[in-house]
């Protein structure tokens, strides 16, 4: 297994992380924010966070989480702090720009960590000898493996249950010069389902679901109840000769080695990369953000 971190940030840097918070640098402006696997000390001072830091993150004192778990609360600003910036994320030829946004559930519209992928989403369909690969991104969000699909060249199908977010997709993919891609507002499973019956095929699927989730009409998610089936899906729309799958996994406790046991029990293939995506402070500790598995198959 693997242990990867983007190697292209230019706007993004992870200064400081400790007692369960991290201190982050999106383009000029710096945020303090909630972090549950920061379990050590920082190394920055509480004085040097709050000198450095353009907006903080407060936890709502209630308590009262969101359905996915997530904690809720606001941002405290400084003066001069806009609620949504942007920056942009070069590698190659692809040229990407995210929209950020300070919301209530402590995210901004973007996770660092995944550059990574979208470098190798990028490179993968840039090799295919396919023109206009179709790629499908499941569990969405605003957009950032399906704009470095689309970058690459691929036909790219994204669904997503929440409509704002959708909206701020498509502002990212405007932002980044790109056009084109098909926008789907619906629950990841059904959506699955119809296009298994509709007979489709896909040469690549991204798949970044949540631990829990709800859909449009309410339909409801939870991560270990229905990954088995939405990846026995999977397999059955990757009917290309060749194909990739990405997957992402956050949820706390989760190990590399389900992603790769699930993998080869429904795929019967060896052939995945699977490990942990992370990002360094300065103090060169690695801060753990999520586990992944990869797949890709050549054309024989």
């Amino acid at each position: 297994m693997d242990l990867l971190t983007p190697k292209h940030w230019v706007d993004y840097e992870l200064i400081d992380s400790g007692l369960f918070e991290k201190l982050e640098r999106f383009g000029p402006y710096v945020l303090s924010r909630p972090e549950p696997q920061a379990l050590w000390s920082p190394r920055l001072s509480a004085g040097e966070w709050q000198k450095l830091s353009h907006a903080g993150f407060v936890k709502d004192k209630s308590g009262r989480e969101g359905y996915e778990g997530i904690e809720r609360g606001q941002w405290i600003l400084k003066p001069g702090m806009p609620e949504q910036w942007s920056i942009r994320y070069h590698y190659s030829n692809m040229h990407l720009s995210f929209r950020l946004g300070l919301t209530s559930f402590k995210h901004v519209g973007l996770f660092p960590e995944q550059a990574e992928n979208w470098d190798w989403i990028f490179d993968t369909l840039c090799g295919m000898k396919v023109s206009s690969p179709r790629v499908l991104n499941l569990f969405a969000y605003t957009g950032g493996a399906s704009l470095a699909a689309k970058a690459a060249g691929a036909d790219v199908t994204h669904v997503d249950s929440v409509r704002q977010v959708i909206h701020w997709s498509r502002e990212n993919m405007e932002k980044s010069g790109l056009s084109d891609i098909r926008w789907v507002v619906e629950d990841a499973l059904r959506f699955l389902r119809r296009e298994v019956r509709r007979g489709k095929s896909y040469h690549g699927i991204i798949l970044d679901p949540p631990a829990y989730g709800r859909g449009p009409e309410g339909e409801k998610w939870i991560l270990e109840e229905g990954i088995y089936e939405m990846l026995i899906l999977c397999k059955q729309l990757l009917s290309e000769p060749e194909q990739f799958l990405v997957l992402n996994l956050y949820s706390m406790g989760y190990s590399a080695l389900i992603a790769e046991n699930l993998f080869t029990d429904l795929f019967r293939n060896p052939a995945c990369q699977s490990g942990e995506l992370y990002i360094p402070d300065r103090a060169g500790r690695k801060l753990p953000l999520g586990i992944f598995l990869r797949h890709y198959q050549k054309t024989t």
